[in-house]
């Protein structure tokens, strides 16, 4: 079957040719993720921390009928304009996002598909969606979950983000058949913060571990993808419970002002952001960058 909308750039194209290492990094952290000028930056930071590991990056987009697997700077830069109307593409919208020719990013799920569709086993991201708070109200859940249970790619990230029920979500996790390999640790990061409480059945301790395991869960006939996560870095990682009081103010703050679906979690992160003094934009960007070096290094290890 030829995919002739799927753009695959000549750097990834002759690497996977080569069996060399490839690595998959997301575009939504730069047009919807984070403000400008970081999210430029940061984007141009993660691929720099993949290519310091041995592997190339592979930033994947919508543009012109495209589904581009290697994106260029010049595409990074009108992704990263705040003057454009960048949507925002999860795997559902990859057809109409076709069809319509629009400019957009991928957020974790189509990123997934992009990557298994290129032939990149390996995906590095900040943190995945999940089951968010309220949600047996409400049944909001995000598709990354089901693109990891029906998508065999790595994921490596910092847990899911902690706006979200992370009680809830482990679960969800285990009922969809989605491993969780803790980095160096035994629980789930909290994404701005090193502990979840929530402990984690199996654990690795280097990328060689991390690749062994991988290649093991792929070779198990059906399985889908796979989630490693490492805690952010030490140095920058806030405590869980200050976090989680930011996040209280947040929720009773959207519901006085009338706030709901899709428009509640922006208005999360903008109260972080505040709250936090700039504190959590800095865990979210160093995280970022830790999160494609270990991929990078990762899929060293698996090549």
């Amino acid at each position: 079957m030829s995919l002739d909308w799927l753009a695959i750039s000549e750097e990834v194209r002759e690497a996977l040719s080569a069996g060399r290492p490839v690595v998959a990094l997301e575009s939504s952290l730069i047009a919807q993720g984070l403000p400008v000028p970081h999210n430029l930056e940061t984007a141009r930071a993660a691929e720099a921390a993949v290519r310091e590991a041995g592997a190339v990056p592979a930033t994947t987009a919508l543009e012109d009928g495209r589904l581009i697997v290697g994106a260029d700077d010049a595409l990074l830069e009108r992704l990263g304009d705040p003057e454009r109307e960048v949507a925002k593409g999860a795997s559902r919208d990859i057809g109409p996002l076709l069809a319509s020719r629009r400019l957009a990013s991928t957020t974790v799920s189509a990123t997934m598909r992009a990557a298994h569709l290129a032939g990149i086993g390996v995906f590095a991201t900040g943190g995945i969606g999940g089951v968010h708070r309220g949600a047996s109200e409400g049944f909001d859940v995000s598709s990354d979950i089901d693109e990891l249970a029906a998508t065999p790619v790595a994921v490596i990230c910092a847990g899911a983000k902690s706006i979200l029920d992370l009680p809830a979500t482990l679960e969800l996790l285990e009922t969809r058949r989605v491993p969780v390999v803790g980095y160096g640790t035994h629980e789930l990061p909290a994404f701005y913060s090193t502990s979840s409480g929530l402990r984690l059945p199996h654990r690795v301790d280097s990328p060689r571990a991390a690749a062994a395991t991988i290649a093991a869960h792929r070779s198990i006939p059906g399985a889908g993808g796979l989630l490693l996560v490492q805690p952010p870095p030490a140095d920058l990682a806030l405590d869980r419970a200050e976090v989680d009081g930011w996040i209280r103010e947040a929720l009773v703050d959207a519901e006085r002002a009338g706030i709901s679906g899709g428009a509640v979690t922006p208005h999360l992160l903008g109260h972080l952001a505040r709250a936090s003094g700039g504190r959590t934009l800095r865990v979210n960007i160093g995280l970022i960058v830790a999160n494609a070096r270990l991929g990078g290094r990762v899929a060293s290890a698996l090549t």
